[in-house]
């Protein structure tokens, strides 16, 4: 079963991907709080620069890249769109689309580069990492993990809930009839996730994940790469920053 974001490991081609996934999501955390500290369009502008000329890094298929990032774009096309229009200014003119530009740019710049990394990146090796690295208890990192896993079945149980009751013969007629029929299925679904999420646990547990000392199959390793791209993203981060300061455009959002 797989998730989106459980790729295939075979993604791990170029010196980004086959580093720890904790350091590839570290550049990505610092470029993104980089832009949620500042109202400015020259910093995430910049921002998108970089994550541009750092795309043959990621190594991403041009078809893994379009499916991960075009609800993104379309979001921030949508953000454009409204705060354009919503402007308090009579009209619109080109402070509305300086504004609604702004705001688009904004949301470019802090989701995509965390978007582009955790798309190479394996929930299951992303699990490793945060318990052996960061020694987050093994019983809510694998935990998360199987929960994340379970989380298809969840469409297959409301579209099952369906079609057991259209083999019954019961098909809601009308708004007030098939809102109680949702209320049913949700509740149906409800009491199905709580009794997985019940013997998921007993199987963690028999399995020793209830903090025990455990054997690790897969280790997960911290190597000088891995601290080069860490300090590198906080370099970059840093290097953006400081170009929005030296032009005069940066702008504080606690100021």
């Amino acid at each position: 079963m797989s998730t989106p974001l459980a790729l295939p490991r075979e993604l791990g081609t170029t010196a980004f991907t086959r580093a720890n996934p904790l350091a590839r999501l570290a550049p990505a955390a610092a470029l993104g709080f980089a832009n949620v500290v500042t109202l400015d369009p020259v910093t995430p502008v910049l921002t998108l620069v970089v994550v541009g000329s750092a795309l043959p890094v990621v190594g991403l298929p041009p078809r893994q890249l379009a499916r991960s990032t075009w609800p993104l774009f379309a979001a921030a096309a949508t953000l454009l769109v409204v705060n354009t229009l919503a402007y308090p200014a009579p009209g619109v003119g080109s402070a509305d689309l300086g504004v609604g530009a702004t705001t688009a740019v904004r949301l470019l710049a802090v989701a995509l580069p965390g978007l582009l990394a955790f798309a190479t990146i394996d929930a299951v090796d992303l699990t490793d990492a945060v318990v052996q690295q960061l020694h987050i208890p093994a019983r809510f990192g694998y935990g998360a993990l199987a929960a994340l896993r379970l989380m298809p079945l969840l469409t297959q149980d409301w579209r099952h809930q369906a079609l057991a009751a259209r083999a019954r013969g019961v098909t809601p007629r009308g708004p007030v009839a098939r809102l109680r029929d949702v209320g049913r299925r949700v509740l149906g679904l409800l009491v199905t996730a709580i009794r997985r999420a019940t013997r998921l646990a007993v199987a963690l547990d028999a399995r020793g994940f209830d903090g025990a000392r455990r054997a690790t199959a897969r280790p997960s390793e911290w190597s000088r790469t891995d601290t080069a791209w860490t300090a590198g993203g906080f370099v970059v981060a840093g290097v953006v920053t400081a170009m929005s300061i030296a032009l005069g455009a940066w702008q504080p959002f606690f100021g």
